[in-house]
């Protein structure tokens, strides 16, 4: 049986665990406080940023997606749980005889520093000068240099249940300028989720991975096109001034390495998305 730890077993990596173990993996989620996690998932309790390897770490790990969520942009804590936590982790598996078969370590399209609408590829350069970008791809390059095999992830900004905090500024009055134009890109939680199995799954198959992809949906959109739509979904008008989402940057990220894989997303765009939650 196939032996996957998710290391920081949140939100997406819960859902991916469900859909692995549906096909008969094992799963462990690893997080500070586990038990809050579904039954079937095994559980591991450690604190990432720590070096200490957990008493229960596994002997045997054939994947490991390495998915925390920091939470806040708080340079300090992205050095402590995507780069040390990682290294953590890396030298828990060097530990055990059984060779790792693949890393998947997760991203942020927050890497690109275009602006301009620019459409934006795994080649595109990734220069963000944000305080926390740097950061990210230092934790990306631990993983491709780290002597296994592994791909990083770069998702976009993830939506889905529990996740409507767009939704609640469009109901509560938000004025989203139509010029100039803020290209915005993001993905559905249980996208996220199903391109991770994809990926793992190519993997198990013996397919050789490329070092990065993207996981965005179809249609990368105008901010004001999203908010528009949506204040017509939920019978609110946009407001002509007032408090805006304070979205920074505008680029169009393309997912089509990640389609030629054979992933498709269920919620093609925001449409599809939403609607999903606002029924």
């Amino acid at each position: 049986m196939k032996h996957v730890v998710i290391a920081g077993c949140g939100d997406v990596g819960t859902a991916l665990a469900e859909r692995l173990l549906q096909r008969g993996w094992q799963v462990s989620g690893l997080r500070r406080d586990p038990s809050a996690l579904p039954g079937d998932i095994g559980r591991i309790a450690a604190d990432l940023t720590q070096p200490q390897k957990p008493a229960d770490w596994p002997e045997r790990v054939d994947y490991v997606v390495y998915c925390p969520a920091a939470g806040r942009r708080d340079p300090e804590l992205y050095q402590q749980l995507y780069i040390d936590g990682l290294q953590h982790v890396l030298g828990w598996l060097k530990d055990s005889r059984h060779k790792l078969r693949h890393l998947l370590q997760v991203s942020s399209t927050a890497v690109y520093a275009q602006s301009e609408g620019e459409w934006v590829t795994e080649n595109s350069p990734a220069l963000a000068q944000s305080a926390t970008a740097p950061l990210l791809i230092q934790a990306e390059d631990v993983a491709l240099r780290s002597g296994v095999p592994a791909s990083v992830v770069r998702l976009a900004g993830i939506y889905g249940p529990g996740r409507t905090r767009l939704i609640e500024q469009v109901r509560s009055g938000l004025h989203v300028p139509e010029t100039p134009v803020q290209y915005t890109n993001r993905i559905h939680r249980d996208d996220a989720a199903t391109l991770l199995e994809c990926l793992l799954l190519a993997a198990d198959q013996g397919e050789l991975l490329a070092p990065c992809y993207l996981g965005v949906d179809d249609e990368p959109a105008p901010l004001h096109d999203v908010a528009q739509w949506l204040a017509e979904q939920v019978g609110v008008e946009l407001l002509a001034e007032g408090p805006t989402a304070n979205r920074v940057g505008s680029k169009r990220c393309s997912n089509a390495l990640a389609r030629e894989m054979g992933w498709e997303p269920v919620y093609p765009s925001y449409r599809e998305g939403y609607s999903s939650m606002l029924e």
